[in-house]
C-alpha cells in the first residue's frame, strides 16, 4: 500500500461509513485526527464492528493524549501489547530473550501503569488502589510495571528499593536468571542515576535487554545508557492506534516492522529534509487507518522521502519551532546538543519575546556545564534557532503531567 489503497484494502474498508465519500470519488485525502473522532464511533461502524463489540473482540480505548487531545478509538483486546511480543519475538538483536520464556519488567509513566491498574480493578469489579499493589500492576503473565510516582527525578530511596526488588523477583523468575527491560529512556537514565548515587548496583541485575519506547530519547540518554548497560538496547517507535512501526538495531539502523501497513513521507515545507510521517494500516481489522497522518517528524538518510532510509524520528509536528532558516524539530536541538556536550540530561527550550531563548538543562553529573562548552552551546542553540540564547542550569525540570518531558516551552518560567 503506497498512496492511495490498493484493491484488497479497498475490499477491506468498503463498508466504512468514514470512507464512503472517498470511495466514491476514488481517492483518499490524508485524514486528520480530528476527522477520526468527528461522529465517533458511527462513522466507524459497519454489522461486522457492532458484533465485534458485542462480543469483546473489539474495545473501545482511549489514546494517550500526551501531544494532543485524547482520541477514542477500537481495537481488538492487547492489541498494542500483541503488536509489541510480535516484534521482540522477531528482532533479531533480542529474539533470544523472548524464546527463552523471560520476564517483562516496564519502567515508564505512572500513566501507564495506572492504566494497567485499572485494568484489573475492573476485572475484579473493585475501585483501583491509590497505590497499586504487584498484583495490580501486572498485565499478563509476563509484564508488570514498576513506576508509581509522576516525577522520576523525585523518586525516593524506598522507590529505587521497591523497584529494583520488584525487577530482582522478575529475573529469580526465569531459569537462566534472565529479565527484559522495557522503558522511556529518560525513566531509565533517572533509576541509573539514583542507583549510583545510593550505593545500590548490587541489587541491580543487568537485564537481557532493553527497549526504550513511550517517548522521544535524547542522543545524551542513549549514550549514558549505553555506559552502563552491555545488552543489546533497542528504539521502538510506534503508536496506540497503529501499534509498533519501526524498531532500530543494538548499532541504532532502523528498520521496519510494517505488517499490513504502508507508509509515505511528505515534506513538512518546500525543501525541507524534515518528513511527516503517513500511515496506510489494515493491521486493525476494526478501524483501518488510511493515509493517516500521524504528527511524528522523521529525517532520512539522504533527505529523500524514502521510507526505507528514515535515519531519525525527530519530534512531533505541534511542536515545531519555526525560524528565518526553517523549521526547526525537537531531533535538530538535541543533536545540537549532543555534538557540544555528552553530559546534559534533561533540557527545554524557552522562547521569550521573538528574539531571544532560554535553554535549561540538567546535567547527568549534577553541576553546571563548563565554560567552554556553556559558550559553545549557546553559539550552537542561537545559529540553529535564529534567537539570542543563554544557558540556564538546573538541578531539576519539572516533567509534563502526562510523565513526558516538553522539549519547548514558551514565555518566562
Amino acid at each position: 500500500m503506497e498512496g492511495q489503497p490498493t484493491a484488497e484494502v479497498i475490499e477491506q474498508i468498503r463498508d466504512i461509513p468514514i470512507y464512503r465519500e472517498s470511495l466514491a470519488k476514488g481517492h483518499f485525502p490524508i485524514l486528520d485526527k480530528p476527522e477520526i473522532a468527528r461522529g465517533f464511533p458511527d462513522n466507524w461502524m459497519t454489522s461486522r464492528l457492532a458484533a465485534a463489540l458485542e462480543s469483546g473482540e473489539a474495545e473501545f480505548v482511549l489514546s494517550t493524549g500526551t501531544h494532543h487531545a485524547r482520541m477514542q478509538l477500537i481495537r481488538p483486546p492487547y492489541f498494542l501489547l500483541h503488536s509489541y511480543y510480535r516484534l521482540w519475538s522477531e528482532h533479531p538483536d533480542i529474539a533470544g530473550t523472548w524464546a527463552s520464556g523471560c520476564r517483562r519488567v516496564s519502567l515508564t509513566t505512572v500513566l501507564a501503569t495506572e492504566h494497567v491498574a485499572r485494568i484489573n480493578a475492573v476485572k475484579r469489579g473493585v475501585p483501583p488502589e491509590p497505590v497499586p499493589p504487584p498484583a495490580d500492576r501486572r498485565l499478563d503473565d509476563r509484564t508488570c510495571y514498576l513506576n508509581l510516582r509522576l516525577d522520576p527525578a523525585r523518586w525516593e530511596r524506598d522507590d529505587v528499593v521497591r523497584m529494583l526488588a520488584e525487577i530482582e523477583a522478575a529475573r529469580e523468575a526465569h531459569p537462566q536468571g534472565s529479565y527484559h527491560l522495557d522503558c522511556s529512556g529518560y525513566h531509565l537514565a533517572h533509576l541509573v542515576r539514583k542507583v549510583g548515587e545510593w550505593g545500590l548496583w548490587d541489587d541491580f541485575p543487568p537485564p537481557a535487554s532493553i527497549i526504550h519506547a513511550y517517548e522521544y530519547t535524547p542522543v545524551n540518554v542513549r549514550r549514558f545508557l549505553h555506559q552502563h548497560f552491555a545488552c543489546p538496547i533497542i528504539d521502538l517507535f510506534g503508536s496506540t492506534e497503529l501499534g509498533y512501526l519501526f524498531s532500530s538495531d543494538r548499532r541504532g539502523k532502523y528498520r521496519p516492522h510494517l505488517d499490513r501497513m504502508s507508509v509515505e513521507l511528505h515534506p513538512i515545507a518546500p525543501d525541507s529534509t524534515i518528513h511527516q510521517l503517513i500511515v496506510s494500516s489494515v493491521r486493525n481489522p476494526y478501524m483501518p487507518l488510511i493515509r493517516y497522518r500521524t504528527g511524528d517528524l522523521v529525517r532520512t538518510a539522504d533527505g529523500s522521502p524514502d521510507p526505507e532510509k528514515i535515519s531519525q524520528f525527530c519530534g512531533r509536528q505541534q511542536e515545531l519551532l519555526s525560524t528565518r532558516h526553517g523549521p526547526v524539530a525537537q531531533g535538530d536541538l538535541d543533536r545540537r546538543i549532543g555534538e557540544v556536550t555528552p553530559q546534559v540530561f534533561v533540557h527545554q527550550l524557552r522562547l521569550i519575546g521573538a528574539a531571544e531563548a532560554r535553554l535549561a538543562y540538567t546535567t547527568f553529573h549534577g553541576a553546571p556545564l563548563g565554560p567552554a562548552d556553556t559558550v559553545a552551546l549557546e553559539r550552537g542553540v542561537t545559529e540553529l534557532t535564529g534567537r539570542l540564547c543563554r544557558l540556564d542550569h538546573r538541578t531539576h525540570i519539572p516533567i509534563g503531567k502526562s510523565g513526558k518531558y516538553a522539549w519547548l516551552a514558551q514565555g518566562a518560567a
